[in-house]
């Protein structure tokens, strides 16, 4: 069983090898992981209050005295992340995983206790203090504009054309309220990447437990679980989620377990198929007959011999998370107040004129988002295909 485990854990590092060894795959990675780095440290990146500054030689850091729970949260989890991939442990994924959910629940609940959350800040008060105190010198955040700061101390136009005759310089120019574009798109890609990732993770969870059932008992069980999927394969998640919001409001969580409870029903079929084909075989018999738990049959030894198809429907179902979020927000249904690509992007035909930056910006940034999860998605399918993968050398 144990050489069973290591030829799956080696079939699937020859995989992802070949899956990111094409230029396409690498391209999605890599605008992914700019995403990533803008929504872990969007307040860093795009604030209206100074990162550090300097009176009479003592230095302070104004920023993070206004961070959120939310902010400390992602910063922490991004960080564990990282020392959790260099751990020499990185093997043992369940402990991984559940060290993982302890830190996350732990940081939330202390973030919660001891962090005040500031209310009505008003961000112009940061900009007057600048030019009244006499600082050594201020350090400002690249896009010094907070999402939500609209300028009111500016007389900023709104909906402004990038550039386009401004007291200040904004790079992709101001939306509706005079808030600065770049920085709502910074802090949008927290929304797009939380609810891909939390969604498809709630979808691919119930997904591989029905499935993993379905394919392991078959028969009676197989026949009721393949009812429930077209169940749900027959409600529409759009139709669902404007139900949700008209009785219980906008609510980000609200949005991540509508679409993961409406699009499990893709990774049950995948993993039924798999189970279906590795219950016959030597290995799981052995696994049978030496009395193990169900839980060890089914998520320690079968699990790791067929995950790699569900590699493929977890890019696409990202991407699908996030499409199905802005249109939403496109709809004018997503969330208020937090920054949003679909709601941008809805501003773009909001007046007489074409907001044609409103278009370009949060729609390419869809676009590109949608199509890196593609990108990787199409590469990993190409890897698994028997075909494909013998001629590639990842079967061998």
């Amino acid at each position: 069983m144990d050489n069973v485990k290591h030829r799956s854990s080696g079939f699937l590092r020859r995989v992802l090898k070949h899956t990111f060894s094409g230029w396409g795959a690498k391209i999605g990675l890599m605008w992914v992981g700019i995403l990533v780095i803008a929504a872990v440290f969007a307040p860093f990146l795009a604030n209206s209050m100074p990162l550090l500054v300097s009176l009479n030689g003592e230095i302070s850091a104004p920023v993070f005295r206004y961070l959120s729970v939310e902010d400390i949260v992602v910063l922490i989890a991004f960080f564990v992340l990282i020392l959790l991939f260099l751990s020499p442990l990185r093997n043992s994924i369940k402990s991984l995983l559940l060290f993982f959910l302890i830190i996350i629940v732990g940081s939330t609940i202390v973030s919660k206790q001891f962090v005040t959350v500031q209310q009505n800040v008003v961000y112009s008060d940061f900009r007057e203090d600048i030019k009244a105190t006499n600082y050594d010198w201020v350090v400002m955040p690249p896009i010094p504009y907070a999402p939500e700061d609209y300028l009111r101390d500016s007389q900023a136009t709104p909906l402004e054309a990038p550039l386009e005759n401004s007291e200040y310089t904004h790079w992709m120019g101001t939306e509706e309220n005079g808030g600065d574009v770049l920085s709502r798109m910074i802090h949008a890609s927290r929304i797009a990447l939380g609810i891909g990732f939390i969604a498809t993770g709630i979808a691919m969870v119930i997904g591989v437990i029905l499935g993993g059932l379905m394919g392991y008992f078959s028969g009676i069980v197989d026949m009721l679980g393949m009812r429930l999927v077209e169940i749900f394969e027959s409600i529409p998640t759009l139709f669902l989620l404007l139900t949700f919001v008209a009785f219980f409001g906008r609510s980000i969580y609200i949005m991540m377990v509508i679409i993961g409870l409406t699009s499990w029903s893709g990774y049950a079929r995948y993993i039924r198929a798999e189970f279906l084909r590795l219950r016959k075989m030597d290995f799981v018999q052995a696994t049978i007959a030496s009395g193990l738990p169900l839980r060890s049959i089914l998520f320690r030894h079968m699990l790791p011999n067929g995950i790699a198809p569900l590699l493929v429907g977890l890019s696409f179902g990202v991407a699908s998370a996030i499409l199905a979020e802005a249109m939403l927000s496109f709809l004018g249904l997503g969330l208020v107040g937090a920054p949003s690509w679909g709601q941008m992007l809805n501003q773009a035909v909001q007046s007489s004129t074409f907001n044609w930056w409103m278009a370009v910006y949060p729609g390419g940034a869809i676009f590109l988002t949608v199509f890196a999860y593609n990108l990787m998605g199409e590469a990993l399918r190409d890897a698994i295909d028997p075909q494909l993968a013998k001629k590639a050398g990842v079967v061998g």
